[in-house]
């Protein structure tokens, strides 16, 4: 008897863990869907093995202070809020498309880290603009780049 209830058990942590809930801080607009969300990740991972990704809060702003172009990337779940408040501001100032993602967690995975990161900036062609290598990636950032510079212009105030 014991046995049957712990198949019970497992078969609803199964069921359960197909859909993880997740604190979504008010300012995450525009929020990409599922299916944006699987090829940014995808995106990003291709960029973070030829090196063409900036990951973290200091190092996107100092990126776009110095006027990088990109894609920003950002978790929809930081807490506490004040840590990424002032990025969108920083991105509408630098004229960059920036787009929120449901879990830090799966963003620091895509960027190749083992942290949880809050902001990912994917520059075509990284520091040295070295096209070559970021071929392997352009048309899907090509998609994604166009997908969130549609929604930020929806963006309504």
């Amino acid at each position: 008897m014991p046995k049957e209830s712990k198949k019970e058990k497992k078969v609803k942590k199964s069921e359960g863990s197909t859909e993880v809930p997740y604190f979504q801080s008010p300012i995450a607009h525009p929020l990409a869907d599922d299916k944006l969300t699987k090829k940014l990740f995808k995106t990003v991972k291709k960029a973070s093995k030829v090196k063409h990704v900036r990951r973290g809060v200091k190092e996107v702003a100092k990126a776009l202070r110095k006027g990088e172009k990109g894609l920003v990337i950002i978790a929809g779940d930081i807490s506490p809020l004040d840590v990424i408040s002032h990025m969108p501001v920083l991105c509408e100032d630098s004229n960059v498309p920036y787009i929120f993602v449901p879990s830090k967690e799966q963003l620091g995975e895509a960027s190749s880290t083992k942290r949880p990161t809050s902001v990912t900036m994917v520059v075509f062609g990284g520091k040295t603009k070295d096209t070559k290598a970021a071929e392997d990636y352009k048309e899907l950032y090509d998609e994604c780049f166009a997908q969130a510079k549609d929604l930020d212009e929806k963006l309504v105030y």
